[in-house]
Parts: structure tokens; sequence; C-alpha cells
């Protein structure tokens, strides 16, 4: 939102600089994000004076130049050399001097030289007013008042607008501070807080006078709940017509555009106020009468932006007798709105259901300054009020006479909140007791009303406008936010309570595998749930039928929830590769929906996601691609950490990998994981391999609660290793070699591993060459020679015998 600070000062009149009110609009809540400066001449005319001819003489080198000689009042004349045909002796004229930066009418910057002019020299230039940015004419220079004093600043006899604006990133339930007199309002109360009174000035309607009743517009709402305040009345004989500077000025300096002096009015008072109010041309209302209705689902509808729309059952409109012109609360209809032949307007004032208004916006894909307002709640008792100030505005800009009696339809009036506040529960929730009086003061300063007073609290009536304060916390947020959040105190001690979680829960166990994967140099990711429909065109397991739609989704690639969570996964590597980030590995905990008949089901994941290199390349370590057997590691540590050990594999059987294995613990599956297939990552735009793990981490978390954590003493005694060079048919597998081996030697045998495989060249044709350590160990005595000799026989016989192996 912005919020100008000249208009601002309009409410309250503050002589600090723009920073330091920023800085209180922070602490009361509004935090101003930045402020920019507005000027309505670029430059500001900075370097611009008034001169005066004193004489004017042709060019001697050209037919079309003149030589003048100009007083910029500082007692030294200076020769300037201009080519304008109105130029004469004795003229107030506008001087850029040396120096001045100008702007050409695409906002591009040139500063004002000293220079020579067809052999004469020139210190400045005599301008017109195009190029000062004051107009469009270039017929000539700009001949001023002869009354202006001689070197006076131009930027003080022009209409130029200085002003800073703040951007301030409001928050949804701020409804209040949605114009600049909520923002004064605000201000208010928080300068109070530092002992500045200073009066909040409202613009005066007392003027509003009802000139005749000739035009008298009758109106009826059929839907009260939609629209519990209507207002309106007529305007008669005014002339449409460009609005004056400041008007200009006022919205220019906020972005909006100004269009003509009616609708200019109404948006400025919606901006002043927070009011929306809309103006129809009365020629176009059939019937002289309004209706505020819904209409049957289908009817189609015209808006201003000539979009036709088919409007919903539930869609409120404001029609006439014949036909709907406006979408209520949201948008104008092409037929209805003010045009440069209006000279008649029906005038509208409403308070719509934040709701629907907000429900109609989203339908429609409609978002306006009216319905960012009405959907987040105006104020209802401001209506009348606003009204009044747009008539008078208009009949001050475009004339006009009020031609009926203000119509106001609010049968049933909109409460105020009560809410009960107390003393001791706000001294909770603040840390800090805050004398009573203080108290009040705030409130009185927020418009709270004290109802009554007691030993233990106060009975308050909130404003309507303040629909976000309901409860007593909201009350003592609003104490605490006016008081100022710096000024609680804060002690050096800090109590906490320690709770008695299981060591399995949920969340624990997620922060124990974070952490063990950030120790593996992994980047934790948070994807969005929403994605692509199209992405279950990927996999052929994936059904459209299971997916979780959104009724009203922000866009096509956010219209569903995920079934798979390797789609935001792949986006996120995409993104990083563009950016020429290659080396990746990134993990994240999330979930996936599906859509089972009338049943839907959430399941919880662990992805893991590594493409590029392992390290960073440097001048000691050789730069290494990751591949499916680092990936394999990564999630064997996972299980092995939860104690999730003596797994079963098997093929991957999930249609995105192009390879991969699944580990299973009995026929619960904990995990698939494996190479992406390329037609996937083509669809992303990877043209390099991405691993991929997702865990069911439902089922991991379900295992890990059952894992016993067992331990032993560390033996006294040494172990001892041995190693075979077996050759074997290249069918068998590692996992062979380990089975037989722990049948063979269940209690000595520790630790079995592969150190190197090799298959080629001096080997026979379907052969490979495995090397394998067997670490032995008794823990209750040294092993003997003959023992570990024993030990091996037996392992390299069964290993002959059961796998036809041959020791090297």
């Amino acid at each position: 939102m912005k919020i100008s600070y000249n208009w601002l000062k309009q409410f309250i009149n503050l002589d600090w600089d723009a920073a330091k009110a920023g800085e209180l609009l922070t602490d009361l809540g509004l935090e101003v994000e930045g402020i920019d400066t507005y000027q309505s001449v670029k430059g500001g005319l900075e370097g611009v004076v008034v001169g005066q001819v004193l004489n004017c003489e042709k060019h001697p080198n050209a037919d079309k130049l003149k030589i003048t000689k100009v007083d910029l009042g500082n007692g030294e004349p200076v020769q300037i050399v201009c080519g304008a045909p109105n130029v004469a002796a004795g003229q107030k004229v506008p001087v850029a001097t040396i120096g001045t930066k100008l702007y050409d009418d695409k906002g591009k910057e040139w500063t004002i030289k000293k220079g020579k002019i067809r052999g004469e020299e020139s210190y400045g230039m005599i301008c017109a007013e195009d190029e000062l940015g004051l107009g469009k004419s270039h017929d000539g220079i700009m001949v001023l008042d002869p009354n202006v004093p001689v070197g006076k600043k131009a930027a003080k006899i022009f209409d130029i607008e200085n002003d800073q604006i703040f951007e301030i990133g409001l928050t949804p339930n701020r409804a209040d501070a949605m114009s600049h007199w909520g923002t004064a309002r605000d201000l208010k109360a928080g300068l109070l807080q530092k002992d500045i009174n200073l009066e909040l000035i409202t613009p005066s309607v007392s003027n509003f006078r009802v000139e005749n009743r000739l035009n008298k517009i009758d109106v009826e709402v059929k839907n009260q709940d939609l629209a519990p305040r209507y207002c309106g009345v007529t305007i008669t004989d005014l002339k449409v017509a460009e609005s004056p500077s400041w008007l200009k000025h006022r919205l220019l300096a906020i972005g909006i555009t100004p269009k003509n002096n009616v609708v200019d009015v109404t948006n400025y008072v919606l901006h002043e106020l927070g009011q929306p109010l809309h103006a129809f041309d009365a020629h176009y209302i059939e019937g002289d009468k309004i209706e505020v209705t819904t209409l049957d689902a289908g009817t189609k509808f015209t808006t201003l932006d000539e979009v036709e729309r088919e409007l919903h059952p539930e869609d409120l409109m404001i029609c006439d007798a014949v036909k709907p012109l406006c979408i209520a609360g949201v948008f104008g209809g092409i037929n209805s709105g003010v045009t440069e032949t209006t000279t008649s307007i029906f005038l509208e004032s409403a308070y719509f259901n934040p709701v629907s208004v907000r429900k109609t916006a989203k339908r429609h894909g409609l978002n306006t300054d009216a319905s960012f307002r009405f959907e987040r709640g105006i104020d209802p008792n401001i209506t009348e009020y606003a009204l009044k100030r747009a008539a008078l505005l208009i009949q001050e800009l475009a004339g006009g006479v009020i031609s009926s009696e203000i119509v106001d339809l609010y049968p049933k009036k909109i409460e105020d909140f009560q809410v009960v506040l107390s003393f001791e529960n706000a001294t909770k929730l603040i840390g800090e007791e805050l004398p009573q009086e203080t108290i009040k003061s705030i409130l009185a300063s927020l418009d709270i009303k004290v109802n009554s007073v007691t030993e233990s609290g106060l009975g308050l009536i909130i404003p309507a406008y303040r629909n976000d304060v309901q409860r007593e916390a909201d009350v003592i947020e609003e104490i605490l936010r006016v008081y100022g959040y710096n000024n609680i105190g804060f002690t050096q001690k800090l109590n906490a309570s320690i709770s008695n979680i299981d060591k399995f829960s949920d969340h624990r166990v997620q922060n124990t595998i974070s952490n063990q994967l950030v120790g593996q140099g992994f980047h934790e990711m948070m994807a969005n749930s929403l994605t692509a429909p199209e992405y279950i065109q990927l996999s052929g397991q994936l059904k459209p039928d299971h997916n979780v739609e959104m009724l009203n989704p922000l866009s096509n690639d956010l219209a569903v929830m995920r079934q798979s969570i390797l789609f935001s996964g792949l986006e996120a590597i995409s993104y990083n590769i563009n950016r020429k980030r290659s080396d990746l590995k990134f993990f994240e905990f999330g979930k996936t929906y599906h859509q089972y008949n009338e049943e839907r089901v959430e399941h919880k994941h662990l992805s893991i996601l590594i493409t590029g290199n392992k390290t960073r390349e440097s001048w000691k370590v050789t730069s290494e691609t990751s591949d499916f057997f680092y990936l394999k590691g990564v999630v064997s540590t996972v299980l092995s950490r939860l104690g999730l050990q003596k797994l079963k594999t098997s093929p991957v059987k999930n249609d995105l990998f192009s390879e991969g294995i699944s580990f299973s613990l009995g026929k619960t599956k904990l995990v698939d994981f494996g190479v992406v297939k390329k037609l996937v990552l083509k669809e992303f735009s990877i043209s390099q391999e991405v691993l991929f793990a997702d865990f069911n981490w439902d089922n991991v978390l379900e295992y890990a609660k059952h894992n016993k954590i067992k331990f032993k003493e560390i033996p006294k005694f040494p172990e001892v290793r041995r190693d075979f060079a077996l050759l074997l048919d290249d069918v068998i597998k590692f996992e062979d070699i380990h089975t037989i081996a722990k049948q063979t030697e269940k209690q000595l045998l520790k630790d079995i591993q592969l150190f190197d495989v090799y298959q080629g060249k001096n080997l026979p044709k379907g052969k490979k060459s495995y090397a394998v350590s067997f670490t032995l160990q008794d823990e209750n005595k040294t092993l003997t020679d003959k023992q570990i000799d024993k030990i091996m026989n037996k392992l390299q016989h069964n290993f002959e015998s059961k796998l036809g192996a041959e020791l090297r």
C-alpha cells in the first residue's frame, strides 16, 4: 500500500522528516518497506531560475538564432543563444543555468553545459514548457509574469509537487489502516505515547446541501445479507473534464493514473478515507431504479475491461430496472461508467459483505482497489460521510447540483464489539505490568471506549471498523503495539519447561536425520505442495483420478496437490542448474496427497536428490561424479542411523527410475532409490544424471519405534584380518559371499568387506575377481594362527563348493 506523506500531513500536521515518521509507523505495525520520492516534474526544476532578457540581437552566423543578455539576479548578466521565435528584450523567462539536469519526454537525463553555438558562447538555456516538463508546448519559450522577481527559483513559482511515498507492507487484518485517514489515526496514537498530542483533522461535510429533488433514483436491496448498507445520491448538471493539478498529483504520487474529475474524486476519497465509491452515468440507469441483487447462473455481463463474464448465482450485482450495471464491490460494467459526455451521475457508497466480495473477485480473477478493501472489511459507519465528502468534491471540481435526498438503506446496524479486558491477563501476555492509566489512554487513542471499570479489568466497546479486534488477546496486542514492543524490558534469565517427548516422535527423528544429511553436505529444501496436473503424465503409476484438486487455483501450475515428491525436487534442480549451480545435494521432508473415492490420504516422505560432483574441485581433491553407489551409501546410513538393518533388496518397480533398487523390511517397503529416467528429466530441461531416493517416512518411523539399542563393551583382545582374492562367475553377487561366510562362522567372524572388483584382461570370459577382507576376533582371548587358518580353510572350501570360486 502506498501512502503519500504530503497527503498524510493533511490529516495530522507533523513536522518530522519522512524517515522518522516511517520508523514510528513500522513500530506501530504498519511496516514501512521503503520510502520513494515523487516529483511532479522530474528533477524538481533544480537549477532553473527566473531571468530577465536585457537585450536580444540577431545571431551573426544563423538566421533563426538570437543572442540575448539575461539578468539572473546575481549582478552578472550572462549571454545565451536562443532559437525561440518569441524571445524579446524585457521578458521574464525561465533559465536553466550551467549544470542543471533536465529530462526529455522519455525520462532521459541531459545536462546544461557551457558551449558555443555557431561560434557564439552560450551560458545556459531559456526554456520552453516541454523542456521543463511543465507541459507539451514547444512553440516558443515560456514568458513569465512581469512581476516575478528576477533570480527566484522556478520551483517556487510553478505548481510542483515534491513528496515522500511510504510503501507499507499492510497485513490482511489491518483493514482499518487501508487509507490515509486510517494511517493518520494510527500515527496520532503512536505520537501520544511520545507526549506529542496533535489534532486529527477530518474533512468537513457541513456544506452538503440538497438543492432540489428532481432526479430521484429509487434503490431496492433484495439481498441485505450481501449488502448490509447501501447509500446513494444523484448529482446533475455537472461537467466532466480534466482534474486540477493538485488532485492529479495526489493520485500520481500513489501510482494511480488520473482519468477525469468525477472518477478521480471517487479514487481520491477511496484512498483518503478507505471507502470505495462508484459513479454511474444516470442517463444509462433505466427505470430510474437501482436494484442490488443476484442474477441467474450463466448470465452474461461485460465489464469495463471489455471482457464478457459469466455470472455465478452468488455474485452480487448492481442493476437498473432492466439490466446489470456493475459487479458489486468489484468492477463496473462497460456501459455504466462516467464519460466525457456524462452530465448527471448516481453516486454509490456502500458496505458489502466481505466474504461475498472476496469469493466473487476470486471467481472472476479480478483484483481492484475496491475489492481489496471490501473483502477485508471496511468501516460500515463511514458510508454516508464518504458519500457527502465525494459529492462536495465533485461539485467543487465539476459543478453540478445535488438533485436528490441521500438514500441510506441500513436496516440492521452492524454493532460494535464488546470485550472484557483483564489487567492480570494483559500483564501476563505483555510480560510487564503497565499502569492502568496508560492502558486507558492507549485505548482511548484507538477509539476503544471504556464502558465499565472494575479492580480486575475493563469492559470495552470496540468500534465496528476494527473487525480484527474481537477478543481480549486482540485488545492486548493493540495496547502493546502502541505502547511499543521496544519499550518492554527483559531480564538475563530465561525460564523454560522441559517436556517429556518420546525419542521416536516424528520431529525428533526428523531432526536427527536432517542433522546427519546436513553433515554429509546436503541442503534441506522446502517445496510447494501444489503442483501442475500435467506432471502425473510422466508416470503410469500416477492417476488423474487420484488428484486432490484446488477449487480456486492461483494458476494452472498450482492446480493440484502433488502425488509424487520427485517433481518439485526436479524443479529445484532445474532452477539451480540454470543458474550455473550443477553440483547439488538436496533433501526434503514433505507429503504427497491422494484422493481415493471419497477419502483423501496424506503420506509422509523423505526425498534425497543428488546430481553433479560429490565434492567441489580443488588442488588436493579430484572431482568425482556422484553415482548410484554413492546414493546407496547415503540411503544405507539413514536407515542404519535409525537401527533398521537386515533389509531385503529387490529391483525397483517405480517407473520414474531407469534403474534402481528397493529396501524393505519383511513385506513393508521403506525406500525406492536409483537413477531418474532421462525422459522425465527432459521435461525439466535437465541434461545431467539425477539420483533420487524416496523414503516412505510413515513406514520408516513405524519400524524405527521398535528399534532397541544394543551395546557391549569394547573387546580387550585384538582383531585379525585376512584377505581372499576369489575368481567367480560374473553372475555371483557379493551378497552371496557375505551370506555363506556368515553361515560358515557365526561367532568369530565380525566383519566382511569387498575392497576391490576386477573384470577384464587376463581373466577368463564370464569371470570376475573379488578381493574380500574378513575380520576375526574372539572377545575372551587372543586368536591363534591355528584357529585362524582353520576358519579361513573352511571359508575357502565353502566358496569353492557352493560358488565355484577359485583362490587366486
